[in-house]
């Protein structure tokens, strides 16, 4: 049984000379990440958000897939934001946006700098994220989701979840208590929880895939 592995930055990442940090982590999830959100992307048009873009290769891999929509990464960490504009130019991408340092322990995160476009975003994005973040990221994500929304656009979170207070495996509760040694604001969400946020906020969980290594990938629109 694969074990997940805890990638959180920068320091423990191979760099470049020209600044591109490469995630491991990557390279054994990006596939199956596309192949989940492939069915709503391809067809999509407009701007999708990745939040806590990291090293800047999921997006740069995704903005590949799909070259009709122009994609706004962004990451705390500066660098993490170098990595995404290094790989954007190593990849010669026209489609990816310069990097913001969206903070969402904030509640006002959305309005950062010159703000993010209301209503046109077809999707936003968040791999690996919520279990290495305070549970105010998870409530601040949810709440500015629909402002930022398309219609039809949709949240898409990978990770591992608890489903119904469970873990799905014992390396993710090994996984669950590793990562609340190290903070207590961390650990693995359950997603009956992550739903009721966007139920709150007027999402609903459209879909709930499973994924290699105990990880799921949870897709929210808008809808009762």
């Amino acid at each position: 049984m694969a074990e997940p592995v805890p990638e959180f930055g920068a320091a423990d990442w191979p760099r470049a000379a020209d600044g591109r940090l490469d995630a491991q982590a990557f390279h054994r999830n990006h596939a199956p990440i596309w192949s989940a959100i492939a069915p709503f992307m391809q067809t999509a048009d407009g701007l999708a958000l990745e939040i806590g873009s990291g090293s800047g290769q999921h997006v740069t891999a995704f903005a590949r897939h799909a070259p009709a929509i122009r994609w706004y990464p962004s990451d705390p960490d500066p660098r993490h934001r170098a990595s995404i504009a290094a790989w954007t130019r190593h990849a010669g991408l026209d489609n990816v946006a310069e990097p913001r340092a969206l903070d969402l322990t904030r509640s006002d995160w959305d309005s950062d700098g010159d703000g993010l476009p209301a209503g046109e975003f077809c999707a936003i994005m968040c791999v690996n994220v919520l279990h290495i973040a305070p549970w105010a990221v998870a409530e601040n994500l949810m709440t500015a989701a629909p402002r930022l929304l398309q219609g039809r656009g949709h949240v898409f979170l990978y990770g591992p979840y608890l489903r119904d207070g469970r873990h799905t495996a014992p390396s993710n509760a090994a996984f669950d208590a590793s990562l609340r040694a190290q903070d207590p604001r961390w650990g693995v969400r359950d997603v009956a929880d992550v739903a009721a946020l966007a139920r709150r906020a007027g999402l609903r969980l459209h879909s709930r895939i499973d994924m290699p290594a105990n990880n799921q990938t949870l897709i929210f629109a808008r809808g009762a």
